[in-house]
């Protein structure tokens, strides 16, 4: 059966993690561990924000969009990737793969340029404090908002068109645990210079661009912090960055390993423990990153402990 592109292949064979048989199973519990702390953590997050009008602000906003994200972005690999780790042949279909893949890229993309907005957030805060409420204004977060999921819309849709041309003829099995895109291309029968190239230029615009702002930034924030006289001043204001920069450091890092690099089958080897951070670690250690090194975090969740008590 052949599909509209071409393609002989219906489906795919994942390789998965690691093709050693004595750590199926103890990577079986530990990404169940790792996704079940990461569903709690930003469900609780999300239940936080929802329930205390005190962290009903700009940045929490940005927060609970990030946690919405984490949540479903996990979802699209995290149980295919356990099923498989118990499974003997972990096959996908070829239309599930693809829709894999769209779904990953869309929500990949959403949570850079949500950081990125927390990141102007916090210049705004710092650097123009008297105009915060002017320039974060609800409109303001809600354009943000919807001008990411709109950038991440458009690119996953070139993307996953690109690989929807591609002709696969024999060679189905995938070296990774989920559909990206660089095994994919390297099991392609037909010519992948067209995709390299978008590839480049929606991983450029989609990790540089964002990149780019943080660092300016928090270029201008430094600056600023550094102007102030009192010590417990710059510590406050360092306070309320440094779990961003954490979280920014941990995401884009990763990525920026994965996607600008060029292809390779060691690159994919390599990068299969690379995306292990920006699909797995990212996702889980944001919640705990946001709330172990954050005072509001805290005191809300202390209130609502304090109202389910009477």
């Amino acid at each position: 059966m052949a599909f509209g592109n071409g393609s002989s292949v219906t489906e795919f064979i994942l390789l998965g993690l690691t093709d050693q048989p004595d750590l199926q199973l103890p990577l079986f519990f530990l990404f169940l561990v790792m996704y079940m702390v990461t569903q709690l953590g930003n469900l609780s997050l999300i239940t936080l924000i929802g329930l205390n009008s005190h962290l009903h602000s700009p940045m929490y906003f940005f927060l609970l969009n990030l946690s919405f994200i984490d949540i479903c972005y996990s979802s699209v690999f995290t149980p295919k990737m356990l099923m498989n780790f118990l499974s003997k042949k972990n096959i996908i279909s070829y239309m599930g793969c693809m829709t894999q893949f769209c779904f990953f890229c869309f929500f990949v993309i959403s949570e850079c340029y949500v950081l990125t907005s927390m990141a102007y957030d916090r210049y705004v805060a710092i650097c123009n404090p008297l105009l915060y409420n002017a320039a974060m204004s609800p409109k303001v977060c809600a354009s943000l908002m919807l001008g990411s999921y709109l950038m991440a819309f458009s690119s996953s849709m070139v993307h996953t068109g690109c690989l929807l041309r591609l002709t696969f003829c024999d060679a189905n099995t995938i070296n990774h645990y989920f559909c990206d895109v660089f095994p994919l291309l390297q099991l392609s029968c037909t010519s992948t210079r067209v995709n390299e190239l978008v590839e480049y230029i929606v991983a450029g615009i989609n990790i540089i661009f964002p990149c780019i702002t943080i660092f300016v930034s928090y270029g201008f924030i430094i600056s600023s912090i550094l102007h102030i006289s009192s010590i417990e001043g710059r510590s406050k204001a360092f306070s309320t960055c440094s779990s961003h920069i954490i979280a920014v450091s941990l995401f884009f890092g990763s990525c920026a390993f994965m996607y600008l690099q060029p292809s390779s089958a060691g690159s994919v080897d390599v990068g299969k423990i690379s995306s292990v951070f920006y699909t797995s670690v990212a996702p889980m250690m944001n919640p705990i990153i946001y709330s172990l090194r954050n005072k509001d975090v805290k005191l809300a969740l202390r209130m609502t402990l304090s109202r389910r008590k009477f």
